[in-house]
């Protein structure tokens, strides 16, 4: 039978040879033998308690509760092990997550695509971005309004700056369509974009419910306020108009 001396076990496991003698005091793991000179020895049976040990103590659990776990008669080694994996297969996961959001993070940071509440209302004065919000909450909820701002933040400037230049191009398609019925095949082809890019600033593009009222009641917003349908820069009532019927054909046969 091989033996270990207690220096070349704790080379082995990678812990230090104090941390063997406190396992040692606490009857934790207990060598094989002890020679005349009063040495410590470890054989196999003791290697597979101190990996035991050390797999307990990575999973956060207290010495003591280790030592009562592995001294328990019905401890199984290998069922141990299936809990062992399961349970640092579930850490895994969370830490591939939380790498995955801090490499995401930095990419952002250094490419200067981080979003803050104020690029969400850009190239408007602060008060005026306050009235924006204030009628929306007033219209919408603070609820959605604070998850739909949420979303936008989390999506990065880069992705939110290609939101909303799709914004404005399904506008100019529409304008240009309103030589048409709003309930035309075309016009509709349009406003099925125009849905689902809305659905994309409010942050629920896969949820369930198809938000038909909110989707007309946007449309009815449009011809009360326009500041929601101006185009570079300028209002244009009659695209209003015709953007909320077609708005609310589209939710009335569609959604």
């Amino acid at each position: 039978m091989v033996k270990y001396t207690v220096k070349q076990l704790a080379k082995i496991a990678g812990v230090s040879v104090r941390t063997l003698h406190l396992y040692d005091r606490l009857g934790l793991l207990k060598p094989l033998l002890r020679t005349e000179a009063k040495y410590r020895l470890y054989g196999e049976k003791e290697l597979l308690r101190l990996q035991q040990v050390l797999l307990y103590k990575e999973l956060d659990f207290p010495l003591e509760e280790i030592r009562q776990i592995l001294d328990d008669p019905k401890f199984d080694l290998f069922e141990a092990f299936a809990t062992h994996k399961a349970a640092l297969q579930t850490r895994k996961n969370r830490l591939e997550i939380l790498l995955k959001t801090i490499d995401k993070t930095m990419l952002e940071l250094k490419n200067k695509n981080m979003l803050n509440h104020e690029d969400l209302y850009e190239g408007l004065s602060k008060e005026t971005a306050d009235t924006y919000r204030k009628a929306a909450i007033d219209a919408y909820g603070d609820e959605v309004i604070s998850k739909a701002e949420n979303h936008l933040l989390k999506m990065g400037k880069r992705n939110f700056e290609q939101l909303k230049a799709e914004q404005q191009e399904i506008a100019k398609a529409i304008i240009a369509k309103m030589h048409l019925s709003p309930e035309s095949v075309s016009v509709q082809a349009l406003i099925l974009r125009h849905y689902e890019n809305i659905r994309q600033f409010w942050g629920t593009a896969h949820s369930e419910d198809p938000q038909a009222e909110a989707y007309k009641g946007l449309g009815e917003l449009y011809l009360t306020d326009e500041r929601y349908t101006t185009i570079d820069g300028k209002s244009n009532l009659a695209y209003a108009q015709f953007l909320s019927k077609a708005m609310t054909y589209f939710a009335e046969t569609q959604l």
